[in-house]
């Protein structure tokens, strides 16, 4: 694994079996990145920011960034794809600090600590607190998501899970967000999310730090790998 230190979860949540790589991993906190963008896309839809897959949403600045696929308007399928980061940050914004602190509250997410700043809390860089989460605290977020017990209508979470769509191959669904960034200890990577396969729906969450340039595109290929090798996907 290139020397990662990895933490990968997989729960299989018709038997309740989990496959876990190293406890102590899975069980530190990090920062989410752009894993983030899942709740951020929840709560924007809840308070009717936005509508739905296909609508219009963000109007681009005209500021020429990194990525090129943040360069134009997007629409959420769009924006939640290429990971665009001015998008969400609007969207924070909109939000505002009272909800997003309730909302982080009532879905129990991670440390909970939002006070870097409503649109870069979720974002790690040297020298700045973020919100922290851990592997384990994702799966088990992602399984009350899934269980409908968090503060979100089934509407919305149908438009999520549809953003959400990865890859579908005969076996399976894969619904997923990557993560990539950098903080006091070095670049992270994250892939989380779940996989519909045979009747039976597994939740996962992975975090790569430290060897060969851990990112989010590395950690995904993670969790394909681990999967595909267990023949559900």
């Amino acid at each position: 694994l290139k020397d990662y230190s990895t933490a990968l979860v997989i729960y299989n949540r018709s038997s309740g079996e989990i496959i876990n790589a190293d406890p102590v991993l899975s069980a530190r906190r990090l920062p989410p990145c752009s894993t983030f963008k899942i709740y951020n896309t929840l709560i924007g839809l809840e308070l009717g920011l936005l509508k739905g897959a296909d609508d219009s949403w963000y109007k681009w600045d005209g500021i020429n960034r990194d990525i090129e696929g943040w360069n134009k308007d997007l629409t959420l399928r769009e924006a939640f794809r290429a990971s665009a980061v001015p998008a969400y940050q609007i969207l924070a914004r909109q939000t505002g600090y009272e909800r997003m602190k309730k909302y982080i509250g009532d879905i129990n997410y991670g440390t909970k600590d939002i006070s870097a700043g409503i649109d870069v809390f979720w974002l790690p860089q040297p020298g700045r607190a973020s919100i922290m989460i851990s592997a384990d605290e994702q799966v088990a977020l992602l399984n009350k998501l899934l269980d409908g017990k968090l503060p979100f209508a089934e509407k919305n979470i149908a438009i999520l899970k549809d953003v959400m769509e990865a890859d579908k191959t005969e076996k399976g669904t894969l619904y997923g967000k990557t993560g990539s960034g950098t903080n006091n200890e070095g670049q992270l990577g994250w892939y989380v999310g779940f996989l519909e396969t045979k009747g039976t729906t597994y939740v996962f969450a992975c975090n790569i730090t430290g060897g060969e340039n851990p990112s989010g595109k590395a950690a995904r290929a993670i969790v394909e790998s681990v999967l595909k090798s267990k023949g559900l996907l």
